[in-house]
């Protein structure tokens, strides 16, 4: 039986030498200033959850920037993020995703509904995708913004290191086997909800601040500009990721 680790810091500082670690998967797990020397890395992968993995080097070559830009050239929509600055922006940036996100949802409509309910190497399946960004509106929107109390749906889909007991505070249901089209006609009404709060904001409400209180993170505050970015990040590098297992998906 595979050994699982977690929840551990048991193997901080660990050395492995002439070890078979072959198909072994790192998730959720902090492997800064790991080292890989004298070894075999073929199809070795690692995914930053928007690109921003942190230096990496492979045989002195400093190939962080490389990255950078190759995913940019891919996702011009990332470029446009950080430029993002006033209200307008904000509206007109939030078109752009609704359209990207738009022509991707139309794209899984034409796979068979086992597909969109397929997870590509273990990553999540399109459908709970768009679960997680009900969660992350429902978060940014509802909670920071709006300063709502409950405004989570119980087929919202916290980030994968959010323990499941915590889940029932949020009325979230860990239980949850939605359908394609149940969690895209929710989504939609989270995509209506940020229109209405982007149709009237201003550029001096972009720096008012909002506090929450959410279980396992804590109290946090955050400018309403940068709740806006968050909810925009997550959109434009899970379409990112969506975009990948489609490929991977409609080949078969």
């Amino acid at each position: 039986m595979t050994q699982q680790f977690g929840e551990s810091d048991s193997l901080r500082g660990a050395s492995f030498r002439r070890a078979d670690l072959s198909g072994s998967s790192f998730r959720d797990c902090d492997l800064a200033g790991a080292k890989i020397a004298s070894c075999r890395v073929d199809n070795l992968r690692i995914s930053g959850f928007d690109g921003r993995s942190g230096t990496v080097i492979v045989d002195d070559v400093d190939v962080t920037e490389f990255v950078q830009a190759e995913l940019d050239r891919r996702h011009p929509e990332r470029v446009q993020l950080r430029s993002v600055a006033t209200a307008d922006d904000n509206r007109a940036f939030w078109s752009v995703l609704e359209r990207l996100w738009a022509e991707t949802i139309e794209a899984f409509r034409r796979l068979a509904e086992p597909a969109r309910h397929e997870r590509v190497d273990d990553e999540w399946s399109f459908v709970e995708t768009l679960r997680h960004l009900i969660f992350a509106i429902d978060t940014w929107a509802g909670r920071f913004i709006r300063q709502e109390d409950q405004p989570f749906h119980p087929l919202g889909l916290p980030p994968t290191d959010f323990p499941v007991a915590e889940y029932e505070a949020l009325g979230l249901d860990p239980a949850a086997s939605p359908s394609f089209d149940e969690v895209v006609a929710e989504y939609a009404h989270r995509q209506a909800t940020v229109r209405e709060i982007l149709a009237d904001l201003t550029d001096d409400q972009l720096q008012e601040t909002r506090t929450a209180v959410l279980p396992v993170w804590g109290e946090e505050s955050q400018p309403v500009g940068e709740c806006l970015a968050v909810i925009f990040n997550e959109h434009c590098e899970h379409r990112r990721f969506a975009v990948r297992d489609l490929a991977v998906l409609s080949s078969r």
